[in-house]
């Protein structure tokens, strides 16, 4: 294990400019289980009828009671170490930027400042009609009775900033992590198995400019033999031991 990590290590020093793309897999030791595993809110809720477009527009009390158990769960997770590893990374000027999947704001909330969020966040909140904003406290303060929650001014329903089955990546976040696949020279994938496009192509961009590519996952992943390096090991325990000899090389 020692020898990996001492290769990862030397892959992580040796690159110019690195980004890291997260999935559910580094939010799992905060509590959050992964929405595709057994236990996760797939095993209880369909996701078309609960978190797509379709949904939100023909059943908005469906989705609502997914978002607020969604909603709930996210707000009683804290960061881990995993987290706070990439907030020193990059403080130490050995990160660019985390592109994450994920929706559930923990890697800023760890203190991450260049995150590019390709699924938006459970965080922010807008009217789906006039697109007047309300704030995260406000959601969490609901209950059954008040679902679904509605516009004060137009009566529309309101939503998460995130996107949901069905919507487009917004071109923001879709632009932001192109330039940065670009430039990079190593792609860290943490924590996703590679399923989900469009994000999933990330490090193969940075692989075909050149690049290089260090993954950090439990198991087989639909990434293959992309990378260069592989770390078979639980994030909050190997980002940590990464920081830690990169900063003290």
């Amino acid at each position: 294990m020692n020898t990996q990590l001492s290769q990862a290590a030397e892959l992580w020093r040796a690159a110019q400019c690195t980004i890291v793309l997260t999935g559910a897999g580094i939010s799992v030791p905060s509590g959050i289980p992964d929405f595709r595993s057994p236990g996760g809110l797939w095993s209880r809720f369909d996701p078309n009828q609960v978190a797509s477009s379709w949904a939100l527009d023909q059943h908005p009390r469906a989705v609502w009671e997914f978002l607020l158990d969604a909603l709930r769960m996210f707000n009683a997770a804290s960061p881990n170490p995993a987290h706070t590893a990439l907030v020193q990374l990059e403080q130490l000027g050995f990160l660019e930027a985390v592109i994450t999947q994920n929706i559930d704001g923990l890697h800023s909330q760890a203190g991450s400042r260049n995150v590019i969020e390709f699924h938006g966040n459970c965080r922010r909140f807008y009217c789906n009609g006039c697109r007047r904003e309300y704030p995260a406290n406000q959601a969490l303060a609901l209950t059954e009775s008040d679902l679904p929650w509605l516009c004060g001014l137009c009566t529309r329903v309101i939503r998460p900033s995130l996107v949901f089955f069905g919507e487009a990546i917004p071109r923001k976040a879709m632009t932001a992590a192109q330039q940065l696949a670009s430039r990079a020279d190593l792609a860290v994938i943490v924590g996703t198995s590679g399923d989900v496009a469009p994000a999933n192509a990330i490090p193969y961009q940075v692989k075909h400019m050149g690049g290089r590519v260090l993954e950090i996952n439990l198991g087989p992943t639909s990434y293959g033999n992309l990378a260069d390096v592989r770390l078979d090991l639980p994030a909050q325990e190997c980002l940590p031991a990464l920081a830690d000899m990169l900063n003290h090389h």
